[in-house]
């Protein structure tokens, strides 16, 4: 019987030659895989053969180069953002347009804080956080060259200002030292002025200040915190008295026009009154709460304060939400209180209302945030809103001594608008008056103001 054929077998040390001949023969392929692909990897110019580099080589290269290349990429985001902000806020400041809007002064580089009018209407000083002081001349705001003196703050900047009454100095506060400092202002051969450093009072304060002002006969100087400390200076720097608001924090303080009362208005709803008062020498007396004086009515707190040309009217705007106006030409050494005369309702935007009463307080403007109202007192109601003035809010806002424009500063620069309200009240009243009896010559003085400003509201493209 024929014996079954024997199956191969194959044993461990062929397997083994198999795997490593197949092993080799890989290896080999690589070999002249990398050689052929290393010219391409290690070129030099030309398209000739350079030296290869090893991964690790050139995996540090390129992350060199990424790291670079991220750098300049971020550098230049950072640029052009930084070029966008700048377009835009050159943007903004051109953009903005209103047939109201006569002039802008532009000088300050940081946000302009305070302003004030000198009493011989030449000047206006403002002060801004780019530690600077400017002296605007504005003698014909309609001008595009207008001439200004810059005043620099050493190591400081100011957050009010406010001039002398002989309009011989400029007077700031200090905002890191929290003190006043004096500057003097002289004439120069050519016809403009110049400013030195006078000298500086002592600190007063703990806290920062809402308010400073001088009288306008001269006699003191006042600051108040955001606390309750009030502080009366003479003008050599030296305390007068110090007086407690209780108001348990104040938003305002004011000196009136006819400067012998100092107005402070804060958390309570209402504004308190106190009278300065000097002896017939002209010496200090004492400082006295005129109860009879208090400017109440509202049922939140009081942001700001604001008076007419003599001190007859003064006007509130509160928390609430609405303005006060009242009646202040009363004989309250008799007993007799300011008299409320109306009210009105304002748009309230952010957490802080400025106003401004106009010379003959027929008219009242409100900043609210960076939007202005303009309100008629003879009948209580908005006659306009101009939206959007700034980027950031209405740091002041205050009428010229005419009543035809109103000042408005916010961020960089101080806008001046025509006091279009006002023309459309002197109408209204001045209709009002002639229905009562009056002189000849007096009738033809409201019919002249009567054409003049409806000429001039006709020209503005308004309604009267």
């Amino acid at each position: 019987m024929d014996s079954a054929p024997n199956k191969v077998s194959l044993g461990p040390t062929v397997l083994l030659t198999i795997f490593v001949g197949l092993g080799v023969a890989v290896f080999v392929f690589f070999i002249k895989w990398i050689k052929r692909e290393s010219p391409r990897v290690g070129s030099g110019k030309d398209g000739k053969p350079g030296k290869s580099k090893s991964s690790g080589e050139l995996s540090g290269k390129h992350s060199k180069k990424e790291q670079t290349s991220s750098a300049k990429t971020a550098s230049l985001k950072k640029k052009l953002t930084e070029r966008e902000n700048r377009r835009n806020n050159r943007a903004s400041e051109k953009g903005f347009r209103h047939p109201w809007l006569l002039a802008s002064l532009k000088g300050h580089t940081g946000r302009v804080l305070d302003m004030d009018f000198a009493a011989n209407g030449k000047y206006l000083a403002s002060c801004g956080d780019d530690r600077t002081i400017f002296v605007w001349d504005t003698k014909d705001f309609s001008q595009k060259d207008r001439r200004s003196l810059r005043i620099n703050v050493e190591y400081d900047h100011a957050t009010h200002v406010k001039w002398s009454p002989d309009c011989k100095a400029v007077i700031a506060h200090r905002f890191n030292d929290n003190c006043i400092e004096i500057f003097k202002i002289e004439k120069k051969k050519d016809g403009w002025i110049s400013a030195n450093k006078a000298f500086t009072f002592p600190k007063a304060h703990d806290t920062d200040i809402v308010g400073m002002g001088i009288a306008t006969n001269g006699k003191f100087i006042m600051t108040c915190s955001n606390k309750t400390d009030l502080v009366l200076w003479d003008l050599k720097g030296e305390k007068l008295a110090t007086v407690d608001t209780f108001l348990m924090s104040t938003t305002c303080a004011k000196i009136s026009p006819c400067g012998r009362f100092v107005v402070a208005s804060g958390f309570t709803p209402e504004a308190k009154t106190w009278e300065v008062i000097f002896d017939k020498s002209g010496e200090f007396k004492e400082v006295k709460s005129v109860v009879e004086l208090t400017l109440g009515g509202h049922t939140s707190g009081v942001y700001d304060v604001a008076f007419d040309v003599d001190s007859s009217h003064m006007a509130t705007v509160s928390k609430d939400g609405t303005w006060r106006l009242f009646d202040t030409n009363v004989n309250y050494k008799q007993g007799q209180g300011v008299r409320f005369e109306k009210t009105g309702k304002y748009e309230l935007d952010g957490s802080n209302a400025l106003i401004a009463l106009s010379p003959n307080s027929e008219v009242i403007a409100i900043a609210a945030a960076n939007d202005l109202q303009f309100f008629s007192t003879f009948t209580g109601e908005l006659d306009c809103t101009i939206e959007n003035v700034a980027e950031g809010s209405i740091t002041a806002l205050f009428f010229d001594a005419s009543g035809k424009y109103l000042l408005v500063s916010a961020d960089k620069q101080i806008k001046i608008f025509h006091n279009v309200t006002g023309y459309r009240c002197s109408i209204v009243t001045a209709k009002e008056k002639l229905k009562e009896h009056q002189t000849s010559a007096t009738k033809d003085r409201l019919l002249q103001l009567i054409k003049e400003s409806e000429t001039f509201l006709k020209n503005m493209g308004e309604i009267y």
